[in-house]
């Protein structure tokens, strides 16, 4: 059964990273193109997922990489907005484990400027799944346009959001404040024991998920780094461990993960409506496959998501 399109709505970012420069009053930059929504959508059209990204784009340089990126991995940019303000820039600093902490120059820029007007012209009618979240749901003014166009897509498609809290910009208790109208929005939650760390501080990840359960999500996975996934569905639940890799940087390895669960229930039928076909095992599935497109992306510099074709290379090297 071949996908039906997958919409995801929200920011692209340019994450910069530093690098040695050539003298100690320097400091060299690589950029690469990111930002959570973005790398989702781009993992997913990687995976065979038809993905269109719903994105204000800049014309500024930053913007004209973030189109190239996206077009050359296949996502259909045909209702993104051209956009007069900036792009967003993260500045990226990684620990001895990979893992980055991000520093954001995210004023007045064009991802947080959506308008009822340019949402409105958006047509849904073959999208299975919206998915959305990150700063996009937070950040005013458009924030209240993003959760209205949410709402008016919950009856006719599945509805995912990743919080992917960012403290250094958004105060989590905004995130906190309207979680349980997301939930009461989303039929998958994806979120990073960080994140939940951030938004139920000293929660046990089982309690989070029953009081998610409440809020109205039927699907909650907590991605747990090299521990795995914990996932939730009407509170049943299975964890699912990490596929060991040598990890380059852990940039992006979420989004992937959110990719490749939505990529595998979609190739399966499964989304287009409240999950109401779904089952335990194959939520254990999704999650077994989208270990592998995370791990895949840990063992690569930034938020570089791997090709089926990379995946299939993988399954074929396991079998032997």
């Amino acid at each position: 059964m071949s996908p039906r399109q997958i919409t995801v709505l929200g920011e692209c970012v340019a994450d910069a990273f530093a690098e040695p420069a050539s003298t100690s009053n320097e400091l060299a930059l690589r950029v690469l193109p990111g930002g959570g929504p973005a790398n989702t959508a781009v993992s997913l059209a990687r995976l065979g997922t038809p993905a269109r990204f719903l994105a204000r784009l800049s014309g500024d340089v930053f913007g004209r990489l973030f189109r190239a990126h996206l077009e050359t991995s296949g996502v259909d940019l045909s209702s993104a907005v051209p956009a007069a303000e900036p792009s967003t820039l993260a500045v990226a600093e990684l620990d001895a484990q990979g893992q980055a902490a991000f520093s954001f120059h995210a004023q007045n820029t064009a991802d947080w400027q959506w308008t009822a007007q340019e949402l409105a012209r958006v047509d849904l009618s073959d999208t299975a799944c919206v998915h959305t979240g990150s700063l996009a749901l937070v950040q005013e003014p458009g924030a209240a346009v993003v959760e209205d166009f949410l709402a008016a897509a919950a009856p006719h498609t599945t509805i995912s959001i990743d919080p992917n809290v960012r403290p250094l910009l958004v105060h989590p208790d905004v995130y906190r404040a309207r979680l349980a109208h997301w939930c009461a929005l989303a039929d998958v939650l994806r979120l990073s024991e960080d994140d939940l760390e951030l938004l139920l501080t000293g929660t046990p990840p089982e309690e989070a998920c029953d009081i998610w359960h409440a809020a109205g999500v039927r699907l909650v996975v907590i991605t747990r780094g090299a521990d795995g996934a914990l996932a939730s569905l009407d509170g049943e639940r299975i964890q699912v461990p990490a596929v060991p890799t040598s990890v380059a940087d852990t940039v992006g390895a979420g989004d992937s993960f959110t990719a490749g669960l939505l990529h595998h229930l979609g190739a399966r039928g499964l989304l287009g409506g409240r999950l109401t076909g779904i089952r335990l095992d194959d939520v254990a599935e999704a999650c077994r496959f989208a270990t592998r497109v995370a791990a895949l992306t840990c063992s690569v510099a930034g938020p570089n998501p791997p090709w089926q074709s990379q995946l299939e290379q993988l399954a074929t090297a396991d079998r032997t």
